[in-house]
């Protein structure tokens, strides 16, 4: 058994090597293209715009059940979510629709790109 497996090994080890000694063939490449790295200017001169970052509008969640705040968020573009206990106990928000908003970071109607943190602050329904 174990000359057998020593036997495959080489005829795959030499089935690599075989045939590789010619250099493979260049037909259809290019050189690389010598350009500059700056941007062409536009037909008026100048540099082409860059855009600037897409802006979205918090929406306000206060009162939300949690996990409809979370759908709201994200809905609007929003998906670097954290949560927090807002009783300071830590403890993790597992059960989303268990949970009643008390507060929210960045304020609702603040304009953010949209990978900013959005902090959602939430309290159980029994916590009232």
């Amino acid at each position: 058994m174990r000359r057998t497996i020593g036997v495959a090994v080489v005829a795959l080890a030499l089935g690599g090597c075989a045939g590789g000694t010619e250099p493979s063939p260049t037909v259809g490449t290019e050189p690389a293209s010598t350009s500059s790295a700056t941007p062409a200017p536009t037909s008026g001169g100048e540099p082409p715009v860059t855009s600037a970052p897409e802006l979205i509008t918090v929406p306000d969640v206060s009162g939300m059940n949690h996990q409809d705040a979370q759908d709201t968020m994200q809905a609007a573009g929003l998906y670097n979510l954290r949560e927090v206990d807002g009783t300071g106990r830590g403890r993790m928000l597992i059960l989303d629709r268990d949970w009643v908003q008390t507060g929210q970071t960045p304020a609702a109607g603040t304009k953010v790109t949209p990978d900013t943190v959005i902090t959602l602050t939430a309290i159980k329904y029994s916590d009232r």
